[in-house]
Formats: C-alpha cells, structure tokens, sequence
C-alpha cells in the first residue's frame, strides 16, 4: 500500500523519481525500490515524504484512507448536508428570504443550501484541527 500511495503522490505531484529522490537526499533507485515494495524507506523518510505531500503518516502507509487527520467522515459529511436543508427549510418556513420580493427559485434555494454546506465543512474541519490533541494529530503538525 505504501508503494502505490507514494506513487500516486509523487505523480499527483509531477515528481520524477529523481527530483523526489533529490529532495530527499535519495537515490532515483531507492525511490523506486519504495515504490515498489521491495525495500521500506526509514521513520525519519515517511516523516519528510508525509511532510512534502501534505498528508498524513498514517494515509502514506496505508493505515487510513483520510489523507489529513481533521478530513470529515462520511457521517460528518451527511449530517452537514442534512444541517444545511434545515437551515434551508427554515427559511422557507418564515418566509423571511426573497429575492426582489420574490419567494427564491429551487435553484436559488440549491446555491443557498450548497454555499451553508461549504461553510458547515469549513468551521467543522476547523473545529477538528483546532481541538484535536497534538498526540492524535499524526504526523500533519498543525
């Protein structure tokens, strides 16, 4: 699993074996060992490649599909969606939103629902950076 993540982020990344290898004081050869499997690069490498790619230790080697450790979950994501209908059935209940006193189209209504959305996942993710403790935090740092 760790050879394929890394390939996939060195190419996501447009990192030749060599410029990778460069900037991290590694042959072209040993990149490619790691990517291939036949050879497991050191602690202090998966640190600097986790650091390099903005993800985390643990999505690097497999251990987690969450490439930062504040990403939302499936459930986080559902129950926003399902926060911003309400927001959105709110204010059509009250009435209380219109558009040149007009009652908002469905589409007007999508853009309001999808724009509360971004701003619930924003604040959430937020949330779990700020007041996750720093020994759950893998190897992101913040």
């Amino acid at each position: 699993m760790f050879g394929q993540r890394l390939h996939d982020l060195r190419t996501e990344n447009a990192y030749t074996q060599e410029t990778l290898g460069e900037k991290l004081g590694v042959s072209p050869k040993t990149i490619g060992t790691w990517e291939r499997g036949t050879r497991e690069p050191p602690m202090k490498a998966i640190d600097r490649l986790a650091k390099l790619f903005d993800v985390s230790a643990d999505y690097l080697m497999g251990r987690s599909d969450k490439r930062h450790y504040y990403d939302l979950s499936t459930k986080e994501t559902t129950d926003i969606a399902e926060q911003a209908q309400q927001i959105i059935d709110g204010m059509n209940a009250g009435a209380s939103v219109n558009f040149y006193g007009e009652p908002m189209t469905d589409e007007q209504k999508q853009s309001m629902k999808d724009i509360i959305e971004m701003g619930l996942r924003i604040n959430k993710e937020k949330a779990k950076k700020k007041f996750t403790p720093k020994k759950f935090r893998g190897q992101d740092g913040d």
